[in-house]
């Protein structure tokens, strides 16, 4: 899996950017919006997943790694593909998607070109509960103090079903190898955590 890609942008416009990697220039498919911030020759980084088909292999890429998260939860919806979760996130924000979701409020999502109605209320119901981590950290202001980040990151953990105390425990134990830029920040605390719960681990 590719998590995470940096390099010179060789080049970037509609959807699609190029990134030199170890003097590979990787094809990594963007929001428009994203294309528009990324500069030819200046250094990048993007978060990112490899999704593998029989027939083609994809990078997707991301300037947050809420937007990877979001990503990847609406590609768990059935109906929404790569490419019409990618289209979500040209038109919403991930806090507007978490939004929308809490309230049960599909209209933003029919807005999406290729996302019809029956489709945009199954995104709704079916993501209801699984952005905590994104509403935490819309919530938690930057430059937030340690323990307010450390607490928006419990906070999510026990929203997604995990035991408060395993979550607290978790957590302190990834702020403590964290380095200060991923410490600091609710986003990347909150993926240290989740990489070292795994998917074995009870919640309860």
């Amino acid at each position: 899996m590719i998590s995470s890609v940096r390099g010179p942008v060789l080049s970037a416009g509609g959807g699609l950017a190029v990134i030199e990697v170890g003097g590979v220039g990787l094809s990594v498919q963007v929001t428009p919006q994203h294309a528009l911030t990324l500069r030819i020759g200046e250094e990048a980084r993007l978060h990112t997943t490899l999704i593998v088909r029989e027939d083609d292999l994809s990078l997707y890429g991301f300037a947050t790694p809420d937007e990877l998260v979001v990503f990847d939860l609406l590609r768990g919806v059935s109906g929404v593909g790569p490419k019409s979760a990618l289209g979500v996130l040209a038109t919403l924000t991930p806090p507007q998607v978490a939004q929308a979701v809490a309230e049960e409020d599909d209209a933003p999502f029919r807005k999406v070109s290729g996302i019809g109605p029956k489709t945009a209320k199954l995104i709704a119901v079916s993501l209801a509960g699984k952005l905590a981590p994104v509403a935490a950290a819309a919530s938690v202001p930057t430059g937030a103090p340690g323990s307010q980040i450390t607490s928006a990151v419990v906070g999510a953990l026990v929203g997604l079903g995990w035991n408060e105390r395993v979550a607290a425990q978790t957590v302190e134990e990834a702020a403590a190898d964290a380095s200060d830029a991923d410490a600091a920040s609710v986003q990347a605390l909150l993926r240290l955590s989740l990489a070292r719960l795994g998917p074995g681990l009870a919640r309860s």
